[in-house]
């Protein structure tokens, strides 16, 4: 291989941390460096299943900073750059949360070195997470069906291509594949046939043919991906979802995060007291705006200290949603959350057929957040 060098960042996640371990297992030859970006407001299960994952790995997971702390009076990264920011809080529409210790020690580690970041978004999601837009750093999805990003499915697909991508098939596919294949290949991307419909109906018709064809056009160009020799994820046929995740660190001894596990909780409904559950549906920081109510009820009865920390950044006017954590701990207002929260996952349980697990909050939880913290 050429040198380039292959990453794959840790959240703290369960899909993150899945992924660690299937391309250790799977792709042993791949130099991979594992590293977290910490933000220094994680919950200790985070650092928990980290420091479970530097055993499981056998390599440790290397930190990359976002600040100086030898030349800051604040001592770990987010209150360092909440100074920065005068006090502003990051929200959904200003999250230099992400973008100060996340993407920029990662871009900054990373530099100008042709790089491969390993991502852990599912087959069972429809998103694509963060790509950057450093040209020498490109990304995979080892977990999905395609692994390739939506910038290069957009080249490799283009009309103005059709020519190349067929000589690639003719010159790759056996005589029978080939003739499937070039009905889909020659037929233009219009309104009526949809990049996406030509992506899928090649991958139906043979997947690793299509990771082929996709690794002969990237020597062409400046990916990284195209500057090794070999690049053993092209004969990837796998699909992984949630059950998968679990099952992976579950078999390999590191454990699903503590955070996930759903805890009891009691609720009157009607006069009666009624068993609910709760858990937290992401990583992140304790203090994640884009937490839902229920999992700030959680933060408040399972770690009490940390949502009164988080309450102490609740200042000059700056709250983490539209409702003051002040508010919101009141023994009413929680006893309205729990009920609410109750009786909306019994809907759902009735509508559904097969009925409802824990895990189903976290597939509800994950079309909202930031790829790079909740992975």
């Amino acid at each position: 291989m050429k040198k380039v060098k292959h990453v794959l960042g840790i959240s703290g996640g369960k899909d993150s941390a899945a992924l660690s371990i299937y391309m250790s297992k799977r792709y042993p030859s791949l130099d991979i460096e594992y590293y977290t970006c910490d933000t220094g407001k994680e919950l200790k299960e985070t650092y928990d299943l980290i420091g479970r994952l530097n055993s499981v790995l056998g390599k440790d997971i290397e930190l990359y900073k976002s600040m100086d702390e030898d030349n800051s009076p604040m001592k770990n990264p987010f209150d360092h750059f909440l100074a920065l920011y005068g006090g502003y809080l990051p929200s959904p529409t200003a999250r230099w949360c992400t973008k100060k210790m996340k993407l920029e020690p990662f871009e900054n580690r990373i530099g100008e070195e042709p790089t491969i970041s390993y991502v852990g978004i599912r087959g069972d999601e429809n998103r694509e997470g963060y790509i950057s837009k450093k040209e020498n750093i490109q990304t995979i999805f080892p977990f999905r069906r395609n692994i390739w990003s939506e910038d290069v499915i957009k080249k490799v697909l283009n009309n103005s291509n059709m020519q190349q991508l067929k000589s690639y098939y003719e010159g790759l596919a056996s005589k029978d594949v080939l003739l499937t294949s070039m009905q889909y290949v020659n037929q233009p991307i219009s309104p009526k046939f949809t990049q996406r419909q030509k992506l899928n109906a090649l991958l139906d018709v043979d997947l690793q043919l299509f990771n082929r064809v996709v690794f002969e056009f990237l020597k062409t160009t400046d990916y990284p991906v195209g500057k090794l020799d070999t690049f053993p994820l092209i004969e990837n046929d796998e699909l992984i979802v949630l059950d998968d995740v679990f099952k992976i660190l579950e078999d390999s001894g590191v454990g699903v995060p503590a955070y996930y596990k759903p805890m009891e909780y009691e609720v009157e409904i009607d006069g009666e007291i009624k068993q609910g559950t709760y858990s937290r549906s992401r990583s992140g920081c304790f203090f994640c705006f884009y937490q839902q109510k229920i999992e700030w009820v959680w933060l408040l009865e399972q770690h009490p200290q940390l949502f009164e920390d988080a309450i102490v950044y609740e200042k000059d006017g700056y709250k983490w949603m539209e409702e003051s954590l002040e508010d919101l701990q009141k023994p009413e207002r929680v006893a309205s959350i729990k009920k609410e929260h109750y009786l909306r996952m019994n809907r759902e349980k009735a509508r559904s057929r097969t009925g409802t697990s824990w895990q189903d909050d976290i597939l509800q939880a994950e079309g909202e957040g930031c790829a790079s913290c909740f992975i």
